[in-house]
């Protein structure tokens, strides 16, 4: 039997949900129960792909009433997403996109049974965001009786030299940070004794004439920054070993410094970051403070900025998702410093704070947005054959 997360609240329609691209996992929603299927991995491969063909098939057969709707992530070239589609048209429903980051908020919506607008504050690496941009970093108001939702923040853009291969070479993130506060013209001399002139070079060619430098506001791309910036982690081998390379510095210090701050206004890192270029990075104590310094920064900024959106849309409650509330650091100081500006927090309490809780998400947005034409399938498939903002 697969496990099932209950819920506070009864779901107003049966959804089937496929997940996202990373750790996936399909749900199905019924009632006040989510059943999940077995993770299935990266759906870059493909007995990944197959083994999520498999479950949603033993997920329907788990219904007990006509699913009306299957949910699915934003983007459109995901295995999922297509996978989703082709069950929907198979059924008769609609298939409902949802925005990877409004799936985070609405899960832990869903988890505590907040039927109100929230300020949903979702980090992770990358998702396409419904402008077709690259996010990753942002804040959302998001109301959980109607589905309704907005951006309302994000962390500024940083771009990523190489696309994707930024994320696997950190040290490019920090060559895009220089470009950014106008220090082109030292990237080569900063990274070719480090990566090799040729590479140095290169990206700093690609940021200096805009070549395949997207932007994003990815908060997992500036924890690499950070990374790369104080000589941690300059080339990924593992998922995320910047990141918690970073994390683990900062919390040594922290617990050595218990009374140490870094207050913080903005959602623009780049002037915290510039202070991380600049250190010493055979200065093993400078290095922990500036990696505490950058988590510190990231906390208060975002809870600024969720504390006066939350003022401008009479919210009281903040939410908390996406892969990079692993780090504890950051969690730990974020919830604080929003609970000194007045807000209620809520993290997920049994659900997946990553992609692998997505589900449940998607399949919460899609119900709530067919709540209208619940008792009326066929309403329901002309009503919503398009994702609801």
């Amino acid at each position: 039997m697969n496990p099932v997360t209950e819920l506070e609240q009864a779901a107003p329609a049966v959804v089937l949900a496929c997940g996202a691209y990373l750790k996936n996992r399909a749900g199905l929603l019924q009632g006040r129960a989510l059943h999940w299927s077995p993770p299935h991995g990266d759906l870059g491969q493909a007995q990944a792909c197959a083994a999520l063909e498999a479950s949603v098939e033993s997920l329907l057969a788990q219904a007990l009433a006509p699913v009306q709707a299957v949910a699915h992530d934003l983007h459109p070239d995901f295995f999922s997403t297509r996978l989703a589609l082709r069950l929907a048209q198979r059924l008769g429903v609609p298939a409902i996109a949802v925005q990877h980051h409004h799936a985070h908020s609405a899960a832990v919506q869903a988890e505590w049974g907040l039927s109100g607008p929230v300020i949903g504050i979702a980090l992770d690496g990358f998702v396409l965001g419904d402008d077709g941009g690259a996010w990753g970093g942002e804040l959302l108001w998001a109301d959980g009786a109607t589905a309704a939702w907005r951006r309302v923040g994000q962390l500024a853009p940083l771009a990523l030299p190489g696309g994707d291969r930024a994320a696997r070479e950190p040290w490019r993130l920090v060559a895009a940070l220089q470009h950014a506060l106008g220090r082109t013209d030292q990237i080569r001399a900063r990274w070719a004794p480090r990566v090799g002139d040729e590479a140095a070079r290169i990206v700093q060619t690609m940021l200096a004439r805009d070549l395949n430098c997207p932007l994003s506001s990815s908060a997992g791309r500036w924890f690499d920054a950070a990374a790369a910036a104080l000589g941690l982690c300059e080339h990924q081998q593992t998922e995320a070993q910047a990141a918690i390379e970073l994390e683990q510095v900062a919390s040594d210090w922290l617990q050595a410094h218990p009374g140490f701050d870094f207050p913080w206004e903005s959602l623009d890192l780049r002037p915290v970051l510039a202070g991380l270029l600049d250190l010493d990075r055979g200065d093993a104590e400078a290095v922990a403070r500036g990696a505490a310094v950058g988590h510190l920064a990231l906390a208060h900024g975002l809870a600024q900025a969720a504390a006066r959106a939350a003022a401008e849309t009479a919210s009281g409650d903040s939410v908390l998702g996406g892969g990079c509330f692993a780090n504890r650091v950051l969690s730990l100081h974020l919830g604080a410093a929003l609970r000194q500006r007045g807000l209620r927090v809520h993290a997920p309490r049994r659900v997946d704070r990553g992609d692998a809780g997505l589900a449940l998400g998607q399949a919460w947005v899609a119900a709530r947005q067919l709540a209208p034409c619940a008792g009326n399938p066929s309403a329901a498939a002309r009503s919503f054959t398009e994702p609801v903002h």
